[in-house]
């Protein structure tokens, strides 16, 4: 490639599929059996609705048929707090919720099942517990109160130690996605204490008043923060501040991050409001419930219940996501039918599914898309003859495609398809966590799968796609610091494979695949890098690097001559392109 004149300038088509903006779609139960404020809300499953409200009644409740059913009555002293299920694929394995830790005004927080059976009751706290979490890996429980105290214990409520004593009541805490750290509030701050003691705490100011809420991603590593100040922000896990949005009219009383990563919640008087992992909102819907005191999500991601200080159950389906690759638009209008339109020929067709739609994925002249029990993949233009095949989990938590197959990650690990629906392999990574594998840890070529090592971020794995094999000891990457996103390119012969991949100080690097005797097998590339992708076109690296775009049109000559590697950069201030492009 030659250097650009000076008003010429290249649009790189991704393979990434373009999302914008979606919106929910609001629904109240229509049986309302609460008579009390309803303080916490959770699901187990996606077609089981667990509240418990200050009427002391804890209620089942089916969204689509709207059935409601009582589990138990609690004790006229018992006002429950919150409530949250023991994690369904703890240890690995998926097995289905049975029982869940609600915390009450009593001090005490009790183990109930899933019939309603209290199966124990534990003193925790002076005052009230104010908030209870399973651990990711369900070998842990931590509660906070209004004594200032977080607590960690063991799955049969059995103390371990007191992680923190504060002076003032603790609202909000959530695990870290390995579920060595713990971040908990503390007035205005935000606290990130490990579990180790020899280890030193993150603590940082947050907000201009209490901090009410806060939720930590086990999937994109990101924290959420809300608060009296009327602000909800968002972080990494080093404490830097990602996102604030603007005041609103109320306090932000809760916010939860989605199953994937990608989206989260926001809730506060008579507001709900749907956001991008970036903190860019992407609806806000106004309903007459009071202050929504808590928020569960599906853990398909698809859905999401709300605890009204009005005494309501609040449920809030994702519907209008849009997804772009080239002359290909398709639309989910509701939950079990998508619109395509190819507008190159002006072909429009409407795909009904007798489940609802849970992943969709589009790239490559495909379209994929997972319901509860089955996987459909359409090819253009036959969008009336889709290989069907059926999922062997039903929670699907990722899909990623290149140009000859496709990668499926669901609770049984990493899955490679063909676009015929056929088996191509399934890579295995001993202690892979697949429910939380996002786009940034995992990467997927028509002959290479690379996976970053989840208990050491600094190492990535590297596939044969075709066989699942690990390419071997020697080929792995391992980085001095942790890497946060990568990214294989899609173009050229396997032997000529790159990997680019941003560490956690924001520098970006480009790697040979399988060559680790050559010299300058990793190059840098730059630095303050918060976004990247490979064109699905020609081996085209495009970057989003401090205030600009820089498109890389020949990123490998690094390999080579670092002087000419200017040459073929081409870079825009990216306040040209909008303000959140």
């Amino acid at each position: 490639p030659g250097r650009l004149a000076k008003n010429e300038f290249i649009v790189v088509v991704s393979n990434a599929s373009i999302s914008s903006k979606m919106k929910f779609k609001v629904t109240l139960a229509k049986k309302e059996n609460h008579t009390e404020l309803v303080s916490c809300v959770g699901w187990s499953g996606s077609d089981e609705l667990y509240s418990a409200a200050d009427d002391h009644l804890i209620l089942k409740r089916n969204p689509n048929s709207d059935e409601t059913t009582q589990i138990t009555k609690l004790p006229k002293e018992v006002f429950p707090t919150d409530l949250h299920w023991f994690p369904a694929n703890a240890g690995g394995k998926r097995l289905a919720s049975e029982l869940f830790v609600l915390a009450s005004t009593d001090g005490k927080f009790h183990l109930i099942s899933k019939s309603g059976r209290v199966e124990k009751s534990v003193e925790a706290h002076r005052g009230a517990v104010l908030m209870a979490r399973w651990s990711h890996d369900g070998t842990a429980l931590v509660t906070v109160g209004e004594d200032g105290q977080v607590k960690i214990w063991s799955r049969s409520g059995m103390l371990r130690h007191t992680l923190s004593q504060l002076e003032t009541p603790v609202y909000g805490v959530a695990w870290s996605p390995d579920s060595d750290h713990v971040l908990y509030t503390n007035d205005k701050q935000m606290v990130i204490k490990p579990l180790q003691p020899t280890m030193k705490p993150i603590i940082w100011k947050a907000h201009e008043n209490l901090i009410l809420k806060v939720d930590w991603s086990p999937v994109n590593n990101l924290l959420l923060s809300g608060s009296e100040d009327r602000k909800y922000k968002v972080w990494d896990s080093f404490g830097r501040q990602i996102y604030s949005s603007q005041p609103h009219d109320y306090p932000i009383t809760s916010v939860s991050w989605s199953s994937d990563g990608q989206l989260f919640a926001v809730g506060s008087f008579n507001t709900l409001r749907l956001c991008d992992k970036a903190g860019w909102s992407q609806s806000l819907e106004k309903v007459s419930t009071g202050s929504i005191l808590n928020i569960s999500w599906t853990s398909d991601g698809t859905q999401l219940a709300g605890a009204c200080g009005g005494g309501q159950v609040l449920l809030a389906q994702i519907v209008d996501r849009r997804l772009e690759w080239r002359n290909i638009e398709i639309l989910v209008q509701d939950d079990s039918q998508i619109s395509v339109c190819d507008l190159a020929s002006s072909f429009t067709e409407k795909l009904e599914f007798s489940q609802r739609v849970v992943k969709v994925c589009l790239g490559w002249g495909h379209v994929v898309v997972t319901t509860p029990a089955q996987c459909y993949v359409y090819t253009s233009p036959s969008w009336n003859t889709p290989a069907v095949f059926d999922l062997r989990d039903l929670s699907v938590s990722l899909l990623q495609l290149a140009e000859k197959h496709f990668l499926l990650v669901d609770n049984t690990g990493l899955q490679v398809y063909s676009y015929e629906g056929r088996s191509v392999s399934n890579p295995k990574l001993a202690g892979l966590r697949a429910n939380v594998i996002s786009n940034k840890c995992v990467s997927l070529s028509n002959d290479t799968l690379a996976v970053r090592n989840q208990k050491d971020e600094k190492i990535i794995h590297f596939f044969d796609a075709l066989s699942g094999k690990e390419m071997g000891e020697s080929s792995k990457i391992k980085h001095h610091i942790e890497i946060i996103d990568l990214a294989l390119d899609l173009h050229g012969l396997s032997t000529h494979r790159q990997l680019a991949f941003v560490d956690k100080n924001k520098e970006l690097y480009l790697a040979r695949v399988g060559q680790q005797t050559s010299p300058n097998r990793i190059v840098k590339l730059g630095t303050m890098v918060s976004s990247m992708c490979w064109s699905d076109s020609c081996n085209i690296l495009a970057t989003v690097q401090d205030t600009k775009l820089s498109v890389w049109f020949y990123p490998s000559v690094a390999y080579v001559d670092k002087d000419t590697l200017t040459q073929t950069c081409s870079e825009r201030e990216i306040t040209e392109f909008g303000r959140n492009p």
